[in-house]
């Protein structure tokens, strides 16, 4: 396994310090700790609380404060209930001793039943796509007074259509984005966990500047605060992460200084696997007063 996959891994996992009680890390360098990050270490946690060959369905959570990431995060799983077929946890994350984010998710054994589903998009192939990490080496080449090196990520993101950061017009609120761990060659393994945990990790890529798009700026624009406010998952079908999925976002609605955004992930062979949806703060700031 390569060293930024173990990382990954390392981070999100939580440790177990209790039955129902976990402690989670972050990287140091944000300013902020990352949101997909807080929903992957909470499903982690509610997920180990649970029998095996139980798996996660459902998650509704609510981002309460912006999280420290010099400062660990404790994860306090709830109980609710453990029935014949479903189970339910909350789980409370918090740093000195304030919730700064809150979920409950819902698991239940896989069983037969009634299908369908919506069509895969028809989009250009990962293969054919370049991928974050080149696009933004680039753009640091080329505007170093703008955008700084990437780092290298244990995901791959392969955009099927990129917006001009430089000068964004308004457009559709649609867009699509493959991903996958960045090595698939080294195998993660079959846990469903570990699986369900990075797909939490990904759901909050990006969705947020879905609800953008229709507006000229970007999320990355000095003059706009912007953040996750909650965030549901839904998880279909089970999944893989060591193979592409296209993540197809869209956003129906902007206002009041907050935006909607929905979002399906598919794998390679169409199958809706996961849905999502999120709002989000959009706001620009307000100028500061020279009186």
């Amino acid at each position: 396994m390569t060293d930024k996959l173990q990382k990954l891994l390392n981070l999100l996992e939580v440790e177990r310090i209790d039955k129902y009680m976990f402690i989670g890390n972050s990287p140091s360098y944000p300013p902020r700790v990352f949101g997909g990050q807080v929903l992957a270490q909470s499903l982690n946690a509610a997920s180990r609380t649970v029998e095996e060959g139980r798996h996660a369905h459902s998650m509704h959570a609510y981002f309460l404060r912006p999280g420290n990431p010099k400062k660990q995060i404790v994860y306090d799983v709830e109980p609710i209930r453990d029935g014949g077929s479903f189970n339910t946890r909350r789980v409370i994350a918090k740093q000195d001793g304030i919730p700064i984010f809150s979920t409950s998710v819902s698991f239940q054994t896989w069983e037969e039943g009634f299908s369908h589903q919506s069509s895969m998009p028809e989009v250009t192939p990962p293969e054919e796509l370049e991928t974050d990490f080149e696009f933004w080496s680039l753009m640091a080449e080329r505007h170093p007074e703008r955008f700084g090196a990437p780092i290298m990520q244990a995901l791959e993101r392969r955009p099927v259509k990129r917006r001009d950061y430089l000068n964004p017009v308004p457009q559709a609120p649609e867009q699509y984005t493959w991903f996958r761990v960045l090595d698939p060659a080294q195998s993660i393994g079959d846990d469903p966990i570990r699986h369900q945990t990075i797909l939490a990790f990904i759901s909050d890529f990006a969705l947020l500047g879905a609800a953008l798009l229709p507006h000229p700026v970007t999320a990355m624009d000095p003059q706009m605060q912007t953040a996750s406010l909650d965030h549901a998952l839904w998880i279909h079908r089970p999944l893989r992460v060591d193979d592409y999925l296209l993540y197809a976002m869209d956003s129906p609605n902007a206002h009041g200084g907050r935006g909607l955004s929905r979002g399906s992930f598919y794998n390679r062979a169409g199958d809706l696997v996961a849905s999502t949806v999120q709002e989000s703060l959009l706001r620009r700031k307000r100028p500061v007063s020279d009186t």
